[in-house]
């Protein structure tokens, strides 16, 4: 068998030849995890670049965090020209019969998954707006979630904006058009004032590109440089590695970068200084791809110590160790490193699995499961298995994955959580279920130990995943049900 140091390394070379090996598989019972949010990107340089395959490598590169639709906006010659449709990135930039009109000197781009609300093609990113000549002036592509869009939205439509979409992404493109005359970060500031929730934006006039992230930095955007001319905005750092940038730091909560007049390279402004660091849990836990840095954190070594933390926490007898594919793998590592009993990959994901099934019966949809993991029957029969999954949301693909196990012949089961029960929905740019459909929110671990059908379960405690991160400056409103700004979502627009 292979050692723990070559699965290591094995794990983390696949999602560099795979980036989008998660979520691909939907049906009316989706599986038991939350849905990612959405991937941005943004690309500026004083130069010309080959803007139409940079922006295809650092949007496939996020891929993970978007499936149903992608975008690219390209400033060239001072004009914006912008492209967007349904399906994965490669598909999208497939059907672009004129590459050369998306090769420019700045590009912003986005991969989308809806998070709740309307899933028609007028909601793809980027949004862009135009003057009177029908030239587009302004684009953005957005992540996160606006609670106050609703009121906003009622606001600008009381002023005569008119509006083409139901994102919450849409609001903010016109703040910032209707303040344009503030100059470019002007506008961006006053609609800074006045949204609340979850932001990461990149964006671009016809003369100038621009990102900013919510006073709070829930949702992640690091900032790269390819040279001294030539900067990278992203929602992970992998998308920088994937266009050669190297990684210079996360752009701060409250925090503007912009191109100015007559000035290279990238300018920065703080709109407040007093903003404190609040960024999502759930991206080290489970988003993020294993190969990331966030906040100067390794995403994979996060995951590896939430394994080893839950053994301290949570010690068992067992014969072999499993991680449910493919978050679940590194915890699983951690476990088998801090405990001594042997890691197993006996899990097998399907990589190919298409992106839906239309699945008219109950019966069909829960086979749906042995679809995408199936056993190594061998390796398990007869065996005490302690099995680590990311986290447990509605309960039913843990049922189900238990019953795979126990029809395998397995002779114990003790199943490990790496992240503490959620109990509360997102408001922030997460698709997770109302509370009512969220097993922890309805269930003790005891009974819900007795649902499962394991023999022993347990969940990460709040203060271990608090010393995994090594602070408590996280959004941990699944867990605790208390958030960094206000809950509640507006009703119509929690499209991102």
């Amino acid at each position: 068998m292979k050692d723990l140091r070559q699965h290591r390394e094995d794990y983390l070379n696949q999602f560099k030849e795979r980036p989008y090996g998660r979520n691909l598989l939907k049906t009316e019972d989706p599986f038991d995890a939350p849905s990612e949010e959405c991937g941005i990107f943004g690309l500026y340089s004083d130069n010309d670049l080959d803007t139409f395959s940079l922006s295809q490598f650092g949007l496939f590169a996020l891929q993970h965090r978007g499936q149903e639709a992608c975008g690219i906006s390209v400033m060239k010659n001072g004009k914006i020209f912008n492209i967007k449709d349904e399906g994965l990135v490669l598909d999208v930039f497939k059907e672009i019969r004129n590459p050369e009109t998306f090769m420019g000197n700045s590009a912003i781009g986005h991969t989308r998954y809806t998070t709740a609300g309307d899933k028609k093609k007028y909601n793809f990113q980027p949004f862009f707006a135009k003057n009177e000549y029908d030239q587009i002036i302004l684009s953005i592509a957005h992540n996160g979630n606006l609670t106050n869009a609703d009121e906003l939205k009622k606001e600008l439509e009381a002023e005569g904006v008119v509006f083409k979409a139901t994102s919450d992404s849409e609001v903010i493109l016109r703040l910032i058009q209707k303040n344009l005359d503030l100059g470019l970060r002007g506008a961006i500031k006053a609609t800074m004032e006045k949204i609340k929730g979850a932001y990461s934006v990149v964006g671009m006039t016809r003369n100038k590109f621009f990102a900013f992230r919510d006073f709070h930095g829930i949702r992640p955007l690091v900032l790269g440089a390819i040279d001294e001319k030539t900067f990278v905005a992203a929602s992970e750092s992998v998308a920088l590695d994937a266009v050669g940038a190297q990684y210079v730091r996360d752009i701060l909560p409250g925090e503007i970068v912009y191109t100015s007049e007559n000035e290279t390279g990238l300018k920065s402004f703080l709109v407040r200084e007093d903003c404190e660091k609040r960024i999502c849990a759930f991206e080290y836990i489970y988003f993020a791809r294993p190969d990331s840095i966030l906040e100067n954190i390794n995403v994979h070594e996060i995951r590896e110590k939430s394994g080893m933390k839950i053994w301290e926490q949570a010690p068992v007898e067992a014969d072999i160790v499993i991680g449910v594919p493919d978050s679940g793998v590194p915890a699983a590592i951690g476990f088998s490193i801090a405990s001594g009993i042997p890691f197993r990959p006996v899990l097998i994901k399907n990589r190919y699995i298409g992106r839906s099934f239309i699945v008219p019966s109950q019966e069909m949809r829960e086979r749906i499961v042995n679809l995408k993991l199936n056993p190594i029957v061998s390796e398990i029969k007869g065996k005490r298995v302690v099995i680590i999954d990311d986290s447990i949301v509605r309960g039913t693909t843990s049922k189900r994955l238990v019953k795979i196990l126990k029809d395998a012949g397995v002779k114990e089961i003790h199943f490990r959580s790496v992240s503490p029960p959620i109990i509360a929905p997102c408001y922030l740019g997460i698709d997770t279920p109302s509370k009512d459909a969220l097993i922890s929110a309805n269930m003790n671990v005891e009974e819900l130990r007795q649902y499962l059908g394991v023999d022993s379960l347990e969940f990460l405690s709040m203060d271990n995943l608090k010393i995994i991160l090594g602070s408590s400056n996280h959004c941990f409103g699944c867990f605790t049900e208390e958030y960094p700004v206000p809950a509640g979502p507006s009703p119509d627009y929690t499209d991102e």
